[in-house]
């Protein structure tokens, strides 16, 4: 078990296979992440970054297992904040599952270091970036703190 952790559930009124795209198309993703670009073919073994607006790369990692339209398990570190690139990789598993007209969505973001700054920082960005995910599925439209990336960071 991961010495320091994140998980956070929601349920969203959709298809798995909707969710699924949203959590994987580039344009999609984009609308609802900060107006970042996410690069990577969604295969194992191939890399990912999240791109700020500004050319800068967020994040980077590896896809670990993919099984879509249920899982998908990434290595992840964070390219931008010093302090938190120092801590390295961390885990993020998320997971599809049906539930009747609804799909249960769960993000579990892991690290094997005690008290992780990088995981104490997901546990703000998350919540805003599921639920303007939710928001898009549901009525078409992001939340506006999640449309375009925060300034001065």
């Amino acid at each position: 078990m991961a010495e320091s952790r994140f998980v956070y559930v929601t349920y969203i009124r959709t298809t798995p296979e909707k969710l699924w795209q949203a959590l994987t198309d580039p344009e999609f993703i984009r609308r609802y992440w900060c107006d970042t670009r996410h690069e990577c073919e969604w295969k194992a073994g191939s890399s990912w970054r999240i791109m700020i607006p500004d050319g800068r790369v967020a994040d980077s990692g590896e896809i670990l297992e993919i099984d879509p339209p249920r899982r998908i398990v990434l290595t992840w570190r964070n390219e931008f904040k010093p302090e938190l690139h120092a801590e390295g990789y961390s885990r993020m598993t998320c997971e599809l599952e049906p539930q009747d007209e609804s799909v249960k969505l769960t993000i579990t973001h892991e690290m094997d270091k005690p008290e992780s700054k990088f995981i104490a920082a997901v546990t703000s960005g998350w919540p805003a970036i599921l639920a303007s995910l939710k928001s898009m599925l549901e009525t078409g439209e992001p939340l506006e703190i999640t449309r375009h990336w925060p300034k001065g960071k």
